[in-house]
């Protein structure tokens, strides 16, 4: 039987949030990262604010050039994340197959459940109009036979949108898109691909691999498997996870450590906030950080003890940064990792494992993330996670 993936994208997640929640910002250029002047960056924007050509990652500064009536709201994590887990209960009563990449998308894999809810396409309208009713909010889906099928699918019609892609349509939808439509292509790869007369997918598709492999690198063989709609990646669940991580692509190379390192704050968050909810702790943290000659380099430090917290998170991830001095040239998407993952029940077991202090601050973060979904403000935090614009004063201490 063929693999039937859906991907899930909520459409400009947080400002839409905050747009249903607040009658005021609705039809207006909503701008998700706080103040301005501040050296944060856009977390989403809405889709009247991406008229002016503002994106996610783009600095606030930037966003503010391109539409200064824009309304630049600061983002509240906690209700981003209690909305993230009604999405998610949505797509577990269609199927335990779910694996999210960040608080707003996932990929779930419903070959086995068509039986009980309908086929692929009857279960993503399911998804979309419990979503639509339940919450107020759309979502953008794609179908296809793997991953990357999909999420190109759910990115063809936004907002809220449904893209079948099949073998018979496979060529007709993605082999015209630009190369750059591709995981991992940016400005630069394409550029070299253009240098070879490569513009398109199509034309990526029918070139040859070991020309490809010379001119990416080892990544040339993966963008002509995904060219040609192959992707054997199954839909892992959180909880059979090996790792859980997330990443950001910049709408611009950034070189800025200060600006570097409040990237990694945000992405710290999100994947502490994934792990806690999994319930898993991990021992090691990887930093990944690709530059626009597309070269990319991971580095990462084992713990003595396992954790889930987001300060430990990124203040590894910082360490790595700075150590290794991957910041001194232009960097085009950086990311971290939690791997060497295990169940929390099983690290409570090992009591030698945990120090007063350590024992602690686990049941701090226990508390604060009931606190924050009960109320779904973020009313409580820790000082050194919120952002310059919350505080309401400038720090340039990392």
């Amino acid at each position: 039987m063929e693999r039937r993936i859906i991907h899930v994208d909520m459409d400009a997640f947080y400002a839409a949030v905050e747009q249903r929640d607040n009658p005021e910002l609705r039809g207006q250029p909503v701008i998700i990262g706080g103040k301005p002047q501040s050296r944060g960056v856009v977390s989403t924007a809405s889709y009247e604010a991406r008229k002016y050509g503002i994106r996610s990652a783009m600095p606030l500064i930037e966003a503010y050039r391109l539409c200064p009536q824009g309304i630049f709201v600061p983002p509240d994590h906690s209700k981003y994340r209690r909305v993230s887990d009604e999405i998610m209960q949505i797509f577990q009563h269609y199927t335990p197959l779910v694996e999210p990449i960040s608080l707003d998308e996932a990929f779930l894999d419903v070959t086995g459940c068509q039986r009980l809810f309908g086929d692929s396409l009857q279960i993503a309208q399911g998804i979309k109009a419990q979503i639509k009713s339940q919450l107020d909010l759309t979502a953008s889906i794609g179908i296809a036979a793997n991953k990357f099928l999909a999420k190109i699918a759910s990115d063809l019609e936004k907002p809220d949108g449904l893209v079948v892609i099949n073998r018979e349509n496979i060529a007709k939808i993605i082999w015209p898109l630009s190369v750059q439509k591709l995981w991992g292509i940016g400005n630069k790869s394409a550029a070299r691909l253009v240098d070879l007369n490569i513009k398109t997918i199509g034309q990526l598709a029918r070139s040859s691999p070991d020309l490809l492999a010379k001119t990416l690198g080892s990544w040339g063989l993966e963008v002509y498997h995904l060219a040609n709609g192959i992707d054997e990646r199954p839909v892992i669940p959180e909880r059979d996870a090996h790792s859980i991580g997330h990443e950001t692509t910049f709408s611009q190379d950034i070189k800025d450590q200060e600006y570097l390192t409040r990237v990694l704050l945000e992405i710290a968050q999100d994947v502490g906030w994934r792990l806690r909810r999994a319930g898993l702790c991990g021992k090691t943290v990887t930093l990944k950080v690709r530059y626009p000659d597309f070269k990319t380099i991971t580095r990462s430090h084992t713990l003595s003890t396992e954790f889930n917290q987001d300060d430990v998170i990124y203040q590894e991830a910082v360490k790595l940064l700075i150590v290794n001095h991957l910041s001194q040239k232009s960097i085009r998407l950086i990311g971290i990792t939690v791997s060497g993952l295990i169940r929390e029940e099983q690290v409570k077991q090992q009591f030698s494992l945990f120090t007063e202090k350590e024992d602690k601050s686990k049941n701090l973060y226990q508390a604060l993330d009931k606190i924050n979904i009960k109320f779904g403000r973020k009313t409580i935090t820790r000082a050194r996670l919120l952002r310059d614009d919350e505080k309401n004063k400038r720090s340039d201490e990392i």
